[in-house]
Parts: structure tokens; C-alpha cells; sequence
């Protein structure tokens, strides 16, 4: 091989190398993958402090690829229903895992 054939290889190398190291699996999310995570996150937060029937403060969020769950001891069935209505609607949620329970 010559010179420009070689570093042509080595660096399609590099750069598939590269790609797969950045790429998520079943267990690890890509940093795209954790920023919209986190962007989710935020969001449900922020709208489970505006409801009048969820205290944020009982719900614990958490989100993976997508998929959000909530935690937590609530006041009512109303509460836990509201919670869930609300990480729903949010722009991004694949699904919801509710693990909250009635105080």
C-alpha cells in the first residue's frame, strides 16, 4: 500500500473507532442520549412544582433513555395520578414507571 492509502485506512480506523465508543448501549447512555435525560428531568420537576395537587417535594424523578420513574410517598391517589398525567405530556417521555405509594 502506498502512503496516502495507509493514512486513508488508519484514519477511517480512528474514526470508526471513535463513532462506537460514543454510541449508547442497553445499560449506558450516549451524551446525547443523557442530555435529553436530564433536559426531561428538569421539565417534569418544573411542572410538578406548578400542580396544586402534587407536593414536588414527595416525587422523586428519574429518567433513562426516555423512560420516566417516579417515586415517592404521596398524599392521595389524586396526587399520584396528577404526577403521572404530568411526566406524560412532557415533550421526549417514552413511558412512565410509577413507583409511587399513598402515604
Amino acid at each position: 500500500m502506498n502512503r496516502i492509502n495507509k493514512f486513508s485506512v488508519s484514519l477511517l480506523a480512528i474514526l470508526l473507532l471513535t463513532i462506537v465508543g460514543c454510541a449508547g448501549s442497553e445499560t449506558q447512555e450516549s451524551t446525547g442520549e443523557y442530555i435529553d435525560d436530564t433536559w426531561i428531568t428538569t421539565k417534569v420537576k418544573t411542572e410538578l412544582v406548578k400542580s396544586d395537587i402534587v407536593k414536588s417535594r414527595e416525587v422523586n424523578v428519574e429518567t433513562f433513555k426516555g423512560i420516566v420513574q417516579l417515586s415517592g410517598f404521596v398524599s392521595s391517589q389524586a396526587a399520584m395520578d396528577e404526577a403521572v398525567r404530568i411526566a406524560r405530556n412532557i415533550k421526549g417521555v417514552e413511558s412512565v414507571k410509577n413507583d409511587m405509594r399513598i402515604k
